[in-house]
């Protein structure tokens, strides 16, 4: 997502264009509250006289979103003192402060409150209105659910991106970081660098349709396969967050998706028990990559779109600090919020997540640990990128940080990104993990344990 100034630029904008002398509608709440954003200043003081006397806690949540979204600073400090005389809280403009405040009370929508998010958001973007319905079933909090500052695909996903051989990709330097997957033998890599200003790509890779959805405020990419039960999800950017992380959407059903959790939690899709298969991809550098996969294609500068590609560029202040563009419900401050951890969580065993600091593994470069009873190893390069797989049982006790592996009984066995083969034909395989900033898979899986 884009700082603060880009989103009120946008905001300015598009309130520009959509802007309406709306009538004063009483009991129909979402335009009584969206009034105070689009009327003249008549219908303004009606809309808020009739919330005034009519206020109830369910309407704290519309007015915050209505503060946030006010362009005149006098109409703006009317609300919020409404708004601090009515909660008897005192945080001023601080939205972060007040978003926080709400987050942490007990859950008080009003029955048409996904029908105000609807119409307010469709000032912005005509598409949102079809994302929040009062009929739609919603698997998440919908106060949580902010809008990031963009249209839809506001930040443009790649599909279906031109690829280069890695002779041809001078434009990377080996200490670059990439993303890495291999399907099926095609191997692939992605540069941060590259995808920090598309946050997705959306491809066939060894003839499987995926998304790699990157969220650059949580630090996270992951690998999913976009098809189920024979039905093709073809997802992009919805242009909003839930705890500080991008909601995906499917284009036939303008249904919400978790990016963590790879499954629709909001719309028409929120109640069919869907949810995508995380496949296996590794944040490495291109020069590790590149070794380890000579034959690999890399995504071309040549995207379609004009960015400044360079190393670290995209989103250099909110990496370059521990703070949060977004702030989210809680903190655990085990570890700061930016730094990295190994997210695994096993379908067999969802509801026992576990993050390992990346700093830890780098330490201990062969990590085992179990889920329940799904046994693991991890494996760290010298890189930094860590690599999983089943362990069944086997103890690992060296590898030299390539592709040579032992276990307790002195049995050699290499790794590659599928699997780890032992001398005598057995064979291990790879389970899906990726790296994200620790506030970010905290606040996807506040239960889940840590290793640091």
């Amino acid at each position: 997502m884009k700082t603060k100034t880009l989103i009120f630029s946008i905001i300015i904008f598009s309130f520009t264009v959509f802007f309406t002398q709306s009538s004063y509608s009483g009991e129909n709440i979402p335009q009584t509250f969206v009034n105070l954003v689009t009327a003249d200043d008549k219908e303004k003081q009606k809309s808020l006289e009739y919330i005034r006397k009519n206020w109830e806690p369910s309407f704290t949540i519309m007015m915050l979103e209505v503060i946030y979204l006010t362009r005149g600073p006098a109409f703006a400090g009317e609300y919020l003192k409404l708004m601090e005389e009515k909660t008897g809280k005192d945080f001023g403009y601080n939205i972060d402060a007040w978003y926080e405040w709400v987050w942490n009370q007990d859950s008080i929508d009003h029955k048409q409150y996904a029908d105000f998010k609807s119409l307010l958001y469709s000032l912005i973007d005509p598409k949102f209105a079809a994302y929040f319905n009062s009929n739609y079933t919603s698997k998440i909090r919908l106060d949580e659910v902010r809008w990031g500052g963009v249209v839809q695909d506001g930040i443009p996903p790649l599909r279906s991106p031109n690829m280069i051989s890695a002779p041809e990709a001078k434009y990377l330097e080996d200490s670059n970081i990439v993303f890495g997957l291999e399907v099926n033998g095609d191997a692939r890599a992605y540069p941060k660098r590259i995808m920090a200003w598309h946050e997705m790509f959306v491809d066939n890779v060894g003839g499987i349709p995926v998304a790699g959805v990157y969220c650059t405020l949580c630090g996270s990419m992951i690998l999913y396969k976009t098809e189920v039960n024979g039905v093709n999800h073809e997802i992009g950017t919805s242009g909003f967050l839930y705890r500080s992380n991008k909601l995906m959407y499917d284009k036939k059903t303008q249904s919400l998706w978790n990016t963590l959790w790879g499954r629709p939690v909001i719309g028409e899709l929120a109640d069919k028990d869907i949810e995508l298969e995380k496949m296996s991809i590794v944040t490495t550098t291109w020069g590790e990559w590149k070794k380890r996969h000579p034959g690999t294609k890399v995504l071309s500068l040549n995207t379609g779109h004009r960015r400044d590609y360079g190393e670290g560029v995209a989103y250099n202040q909110y990496f370059a600090t521990d703070d949060l563009m977004f702030t989210v419900p809680k903190l655990d401050k085990r570890l700061k919020n930016k730094d990295e951890v190994l997210g695994l969580v096993f379908v067999e065993h969802s509801d026992m997540p576990l993050a390992v600091s990346s700093t830890y593994l780098s330490k201990n470069p062969v990590y085992q640990s179990s889920i329940g009873e799904k046994e693991f190893v991890v494996f760290t390069d010298k890189s930094g990128a860590s690599r999983v797989y089943e362990s069944k049982g086997k103890k690992f006790t060296d590898w030299d940080r390539l592709y040579s592996v032992k276990d307790s009984s002195n049995t050699k066995w290499t790794l590659s990104e599928s699997k780890i083969v032992s001398t005598d034909g057995e064979t291990l395989y790879r389970l899906p993990a990726h790296r994200a900033f620790w506030f970010g898979w905290y606040s996807a899986y506040p239960q889940t344990k840590l290793v640091f």
